[in-house]
């Protein structure tokens, strides 16, 4: 394929106007941090957002769209039905679907899931080591077999989803938590990932592993036809504690 991969990042763009604390990080949006790691990876990407006619996604963009990335957070309840029904409409045609942090109670992927993606959470900023266990996924290329996120919200489990078809990655917290922090699911002809890290009052989405994991899930993610992302080999060693013992 010559054309590149179409991407819409879909943000509430809430946060970001109304709250210092979110714009120090994010001062143009949550949504243009997350734009700009894709179109530097060769992405043709358009940005949606909560307040636009139609939230941004019309059956024009969808149809334009070959992956569309959703964060959304305090104002889950606001987006349109209709809206939903038409985002879920185009992932079982074959759109893939990237549900960042939060996302996990909007109402798509609620409905995706058909559970409640109820959860724990804690905002202490406390450490978070991301665990590659599936280090052979797409999603997991060009990382190391853990990374950590020095100052996070925790999400703990039980997190209430269905099994994952495939879990890459698991989450450690300072706390003593653990969660299921990267999950990857099928649908209808599309693939829908779930990713847990990017609280909006710290700096996450800027961490290149975090951008890394959200460009090879995207990659993962796009409708059959489009070359996939290689995957890592997968190299077992010795294990060193890293926690005193």
């Amino acid at each position: 394929m010559t054309q590149n991969l179409r991407v819409t990042v879909w943000n509430e763009f809430r946060h970001e106007r109304h709250r210092d604390d979110v714009r120090r990080h994010y001062p143009e949006g949550i949504h243009q941090v997350l734009a700009h790691c894709l179109r530097a990876d060769g992405m043709t990407v358009r940005t949606a957002t909560l307040d636009e006619p139609e939230h941004g996604l019309t059956e024009a963009v969808l149809t334009e769209t070959d992956v569309l990335t959703w964060w959304g957070h305090g104002a889950h309840r606001e987006v349109d039905d209709a809206i939903v029904d038409r985002v879920q409409q185009h992932v079982l045609d074959g759109m893939g679907l990237i549900v960042l942090h939060s996302g996990h109670f909007s109402k798509i992927f609620k409905r995706l899931m058909g559970t409640t993606c109820e959860l724990r959470w804690r905002e202490i900023g406390e450490k978070e080591r991301v665990w590659v266990v599936s280090p052979s996924h797409p999603v997991a290329a060009g990382l190391p077999e853990y990374f950590e996120i020095p100052h996070t919200e925790m999400y703990g489990e039980p997190f209430d989803i269905p099994a994952p078809d495939e879990l890459v990655f698991i989450s450690w917290y300072q706390g003593g938590e653990v969660f299921r922090s990267g999950c990857a699911y099928r649908r209808g002809r599309g693939k829908i990932f779930y990713f847990s890290p990017g609280h909006e009052t710290l700096p996450i989405y800027h961490q290149p592993e975090v951008q890394r994991v959200i460009v090879n899930a995207v990659r993962w993610a796009a409708p059959l036809g489009w070359p996939a992302v290689a995957s890592t080999r997968i190299q077992m060693k010795r294990a060193v504690p890293l926690e005193p013992v």
